[in-house]
């Protein structure tokens, strides 16, 4: 079994609970604007390697992730692409090491197809981009439909989640959007934390180098004022939709 890798990092501390062997997979199937690994996108890209190759980089920090209550966490990219990899790696350190899992995901492929993957994943980091259809479509070239589906099949399941956004000023600061993210969020079973992510421009070296123009050239990152609105009126959208389903 061969995956196509971007890089990998022994010591996350921010995709999961605990530290984290981070393993970024290559290849996505979004176009996000203000994408900061660029280089991610191309499917043929990054280095190959085995599942044993990924296993014998894990292994040596094996204490470190079990004392702090971590674990691996696979991300990309978008790592459902490669979802057959991604499911025998999450089974192996488990059958060896009894590690924690986790999937950073943009929901964007067919939950259906990946059950044999979300059977051995502990925890999902599901980004979700946009929560209006049309808005989502102009940010990453993808509609939100599959993406909503998927935060559905998730609870349905009796899957953990932590929900991802990544906060742009004047792509998806609007009022109403975040109230209605905050609703969707709320309809959810078993998410057990809401992270905003400010926007920021530390990719754009990425876009430069590859002769491409930055699509956000110009926006800036959003002020603490601004993602603590955020934030208040994601929560407020929330406890509405908990109130509701009561």
């Amino acid at each position: 079994m061969i995956g196509r890798i971007h890089s990998l990092e022994t010591f996350g501390t921010v995709d999961g609970p605990g530290i984290r062997f981070i393993l970024f997979m290559q290849g996505c199937a979004l176009k996000c604007q203000y994408c900061h690994n660029r280089d991610t996108w191309d499917l043929k890209g990054g280095k190959e390697m085995t599942l044993e190759e990924v296993l014998s980089e894990i292994e040596p920090y094996l204490n470190y992730y079990r004392s702090s209550g971590g674990g691996l966490t696979v991300s990309g990219g978008e790592p459902t692409l490669q979802g057959e990899f991604v499911k025998e790696l999450f089974t192996a350190v488990k059958e060896r090491w009894n590690l924690h899992t986790t999937l950073d995901t943009n929901g964007i492929n067919d939950p259906n197809k990946l059950a044999g993957l979300y059977d051995v994943t502990d925890l999902f980091l599901l980004d979700i981009k946009h929560i209006n259809n049309e808005k989502h479509l102009d940010l990453v070239g993808v509609p939100n439909l599959r993406v909503l589906e998927t935060a559905r099949w998730l609870s349905d399941h009796g899957k953990k989640m932590w929900i991802r956004h990544v906060f742009v000023p004047t792509k998806n600061d609007d009022e109403q959007d975040l109230l209605d993210l905050g609703r969707f969020i709320g309809s959810l079973n078993g998410v057990e934390k809401i992270d905003i992510l400010p926007y920021h421009q530390m990719g754009i070296y990425k876009w430069e180098a590859l002769g491409e123009k930055y699509p956000l050239e110009g926006v800036p990152s959003p002020t603490d004022e601004e993602v603590e609105r955020a934030k208040r009126l994601i929560e407020q959208g929330r406890q509405e939709a908990q109130q509701q389903g009561a």
